[in-house]
């Protein structure tokens, strides 16, 4: 079993960095494999709406690192999305890859356990975490919890790692998520089968004729 840590974060070794080798290194511990995946430092486009992508080739028309997770989506099993805290908010770029990665992904990321970390200096986290869960339930994917909102506060690195509550809410997110993952392969095991998805998607518009 494998989980994707991306780091939205535009400093690829900073704090947002040292919440998820947090996580990760937990992870391993638990026996699960992981990943952590910086979107770089550079712009990010957001989605035009082209809807090329609703072929379901699970490709982005834009080709960036968007399509570096998408051809490799079935052998995820998990993802955690961390950013930093930008004015109360998610980094821009995050929100943007996310938008495209979820949209072009055609279902490839339902049932597959997802969870978000902030870092601030600060204040602004409860809000961004509130940006960025809100990604995983409209894709079919259960939220996992810790033993507090998924933040951990300093202005570098060191001081991330002092934040003793925070580094806690890490580790205890990680073993939640192994043992989600753990569960939902027993249950896999046993037979149980996905949910049932209707034959048709209803869609309804708040005006009408």
């Amino acid at each position: 079993m494998k989980v994707l840590l991306i780091n939205g974060s535009p400093r690829e070794k900073g704090c947002t960095y040292t919440a998820l080798s947090e996580v990760a290194k937990t992870l391993n511990e638990e026996g699960i494999e992981t990943e952590i995946f910086h979107i770089g430092s550079k712009p990010v486009q957001s989605c035009t709406s082209c809807y090329k992508c609703s072929d379901g080739s699970r490709r982005c028309v834009i080709d960036d690192k968007v399509n570096e997770i998408l051809k490799n989506a079935d052998k995820i099993d998990g993802i955690i999305v961390g950013s930093p805290v930008h004015y109360a908010a998610a980094s821009g770029a995050i929100t943007a890859f996310l938008g495209r990665l979820f949209f072009a992904s055609a279902g490839a990321f339902a049932y597959k356990p997802g969870a978000s970390v902030v870092s601030a200096r600060r204040a602004g986290t409860t809000a961004a975490l509130d940006q960025l869960n809100k990604f995983f339930p409209i894709n079919a994917m259960p939220i996992v919890p810790s033993q507090y909102w998924n933040m951990v506060h300093g202005s570098a690195p060191e001081d991330v790692k002092k934040d003793a509550e925070g580094m806690q809410t890490m580790r205890t997110l990680a073993r939640n998520i192994a043992w989600m993952l753990k569960s939902f392969e027993a249950s896999k095991k046993a037979g149980v089968p996905l949910p049932k998805k209707e034959a048709q998607r209803e869609r309804t518009n708040f005006i009408r004729q």
